[in-house]
């Protein structure tokens, strides 16, 4: 070859040229010196295209250009140092074509499919001008083979585990990126590497993600994108995470609060991964047999409200058990019950009682008998307790509107004996007579004596007398029996001792003849009663129709005054917390009844006396008069008169008031009852004095008969009193008074009255 090519190397076509191989490259010398002396008379050639350095996908077709403007000659395409071939003859590599219009020197190379080893550096040559252009890299770019997440498309996680994800995008050229998405937003923290592959132009990257367990949610999609410039869309493929977990459980009561008795709903939902496999049931640690499902019904009580019921729920992974208590509503239960004690006097005593309810409960302590709130607490304390503290005590426990339950326990106090007989007791002369001794004592006594003049009795015999003793559940009897009374038994002081562990007590008791049998006796007071009253009966017929004559020219306008009797309420409370003890006393000790009617009559006696003497001590028996208006009609109120006592001191109350004083008698001083704050004398217009008693009713000529049903409400009792004066009578009204007017009796409080009458009588003043 001539020096002139240069460095045009030498080539091969024994194909195209029909030679051997040994020739070939003297031929083409021979032909390239013949014709490069031809073209190079006088002209000089030059590329006005070159091939650019180009990137292509892998699979797409791509073209270098090269043009020589006004060139015939031989084109050659080198690829990496080697020619594809000679002019535009490219058999042996079918993927590339020569393309363009030869006779304007255009001689471009196209491939028609780009693939891997087509990536290389090429170059055009025009062989007879003896040229050649610039390099060209052509880059054959590969996208990465689709992701893939070990373990996907579903992860599954224990609930609690942490999450590693792997994805590897492998044959990319370049190198795929990887990034990781979750809900469309980037992840940050994975971590990466490359491999080169043996062809050493692709490449292999794998991603490793971590997700702490908080960041997980089950159901969730991760998805991991790969890209290159090959692809810069990206391919992607996704995971779904799967977390697993023992079964997570909610349990309802419906309805609630409830009543004891009512049936109730238990719901036992449940969210388990995977599905449940087993539901049970207790109560209280004990398993309900009958209830296997999510849904359990039952009728509830009391037991329910503390004791709960579970369900248990079961899976793959585990078991869960929920409990849950019932609101139920139910009346007071004892978890806690009082004891009775015994404690000695002086000290403390302390019970305790605890209940159980709901709704909320009241507790209360109150001594049997009382209506004193002694405590709200579950404790009762009891300071420096006396004997008068002893008796029954009662916890009482209150649940609003659903019910009530109470305890009751004893407090007994040790202490000296309490003697409590009645100090004048009564035998019949010639008769056999008792004295009896009622001793309450804890405890027991140890020793009762009787002692009266020289003579001590405990027990048995002793001439004329003998002690018997019997305890009953109130305490002890202790009776001296005396044979044959005589005079001398009603001079002698007898002494009832008693003594035990903490002292003594004694009682000085007198014995009084009881002089006439028991029916003339109330015959007789019967009789000073019924005489009493006829003499009452009759004045207080000449007072009204006198006060009434005076009273019609100030009143003439009111036809009806009602004259208003006030009781005392303690009094009355007191009374009637003491009747029946009087009507037991009386039962146990009728054989002392004499004495207490003959009391009677005298007393009955001297009212008749103090009745004589009404009209002086009338004049200032009360201090103000009282008028009240009630709707059209005046009424005299006696709530706030007083009696006027004078020097006698204490006021002695009526004994024929009440029955009941009859009883009071025998029950010793300390049971009379004053009555004076209930029935006062009260003075009317013109100092009329009036007195108004409660009596038996006896009838007499000025009085009247009236049946009433009073009930709890308030009555009227009406009155009529003569209307014409009572002839010469001292007790006439004045001149002028006039006719009276109807009066009436306004009862404020009837159980007060039941089965009795009440008389009015009136005095006029001096």
């Amino acid at each position: 070859l001539s020096k002139s090519l240069g460095d045009l190397y030498p080539l091969c076509f024994p194909e195209e040229l029909g030679l051997q191989k040994r020739g070939c490259c003297l031929v083409l010398g021979y032909m390239a010196k013949d014709k490069f002396r031809r073209m190079n008379e006088g002209q000089v050639y030059s590329f006005s295209q070159q091939p650019q350095d180009q990137a292509v996908v892998s699979g797409q077709p791509v073209t270098l250009l090269c043009a020589i403007p006004e060139y015939d000659g031989f084109v050659l395409w080198i690829k990496d140092g080697l020619a594809l071939g000679v002019g535009r003859d490219l058999s042996s590599y079918p993927q590339y074509l020569v393309v363009g219009n030869h006779l304007s020197g255009e001689h471009h190379l196209k491939i028609l499919r780009a693939e891997l080893q087509d990536d290389a550096v090429y170059e055009c040559q025009a062989i007879q001008a003896a040229i050649r252009s610039r390099p060209a890299r052509l880059t054959v770019l590969v996208p990465p083979d689709d992701p893939v997440i070990l373990g996907g498309p579903v992860i599954s996680l224990r609930a609690g585990d942490p999450l590693n994800l792997t994805c590897h995008a492998d044959n990319a050229k370049p190198a795929a990126s990887i990034i990781w998405l979750r809900k469309g937003e980037v992840i940050n923290g994975a971590t990466y590497s490359k491999t080169l592959l043996r062809d050493g132009k692709r490449e292999s990257i794998v991603s490793t993600l971590f997700i702490s367990p908080g960041d997980v949610e089950n159901g969730q999609s991760i998805v991991c994108r790969a890209t290159n410039k090959a692809i810069p869309g990206g391919k992607e493929t996704s995971v779904t995470i799967d977390i697993q977990h023992p079964p997570l459980v909610n349990l309802s009561v419906e309805p609630q609060p409830v009543l004891e008795d009512n049936v109730v709903t238990f719901h036992c939902s449940a969210k388990a991964n995977p599905a449940v496999t087993q539901y049970r049931w207790a109560k209280r640690g004990q398993i309900i047999k009958e209830a296997s499902g999510e849904v359990y019904r039952t009728a509830v009580d009391y037991t329910y409200f503390s004791e709960p019921v579970s369900c248990e729920v079961t899976n793959a992974l585990g078991s869960t058990n929920i409990s849950r208590t019932v609101d139920v509503y139910f009346g007071p239960r004892m978890t806690t019950e009082p004891q009775s004690l015994l404690v000695d006097l002086g000290s403390d005593a302390v019970f305790s009682c605890a209940w159980t309810g709901n709704p909320s409960l009241t507790i209360v302590w109150m001594k049997r008998g009382s209506g004193v709130v002694l405590s709200n607490e579950k404790t009762l304390t009891l300071k420096t307790v006396r004997q008068e503290d002893a008796g029954k005590y009662v916890c009482r426990a209150v649940v609003p509107r659903v019910g009530a339950g109470e305890r009751e326990v004893t407090l007994t106090v040790n202490g000296p004996p309490i003697i409590s007989s009645t100090q004048t007791q009564h035998a019949l002369h010639g008769e056999k007579g008792q004295i009896k001794c009622f001793i309450r004592s804890t405890p027991p006594p140890d020793r009762i004596a009787w002692s009266w003049k020289e003579n001590v009795l405990e027990s048995g015999t002793s001439g004329r007398y003998t002690v018997e003793t019997v305890s009953t559940e109130e305490g002890v009897i202790s009776t001296l029996t005396i044979s044959n009374i005589v005079r001398a038994d009603f001079q002698t002081i007898y002494n009832c001792t008693a003594w035990n562990s903490f002292g003594s007590d004694t009682e000085i008791i007198r014995l009084k003849d009881g002089l006439s049998p028991v029916a003339v006796i109330i015959g007789v007071a019967v009789g000073a009663g019924v005489a009493f009253l006829v003499l009452m009966a009759t004045i207080v017929a000449f007072c009204c129709a006198r006060s009434q004559r005076n009273l019609k020219g100030v009143v003439s306008a009111k036809n009806d005054i009602r004259v208003e009797i006030v009781h005392k309420e303690p009094a009355s409370g007191r009374e009637a917390e003491e009747h029946p003890t009087i009507k037991q006393l009386m039962m146990d000790r009728g054989e002392f009844q004499q004495d207490s009617v003959l009391k009677q009559l005298e007393v009955l006696k001297e009212e008749e006396k103090e009745f004589q003497n009404l009209k002086v001590r009338g004049a200032t028996g009360c201090k103000s008069q009282l008028w009240k208006e009630h709707h059209s009609t005046p009424t005299i109120s006696l709530s706030s008169c007083q009696p006027d006592l004078g020097p006698a001191g204490k006021q002695r109350v009526p004994t024929g008031m009440s029955f009941t004083n009859i009883y009071s008698t025998l029950s010793g001083q300390g049971r009379l009852y004053d009555y004076g704050q209930r029935f006062v004398p009260c003075r009317f217009l013109h100092s009329y004095p009036a007195l108004i008693f409660k009596r038996p009713f006896v009838n007499t000529h000025y009085s009247q008969v009236t049946s009433l049903n009073c009930g709890p409400h308030p009555c009227t009792v009406p009155l009529h009193v003569p209307r014409e004066p009572l002839g010469d009578s001292p007790l006439s009204p004045p001149p002028g008074l006039g006719h009276p007017q109807p009066l009436s009796l306004l009862i404020r409080h009837a159980e007060l009255c039941k089965d009795i009458s009440f008389v009015c009588f009136l005095t006029y003043g001096s």
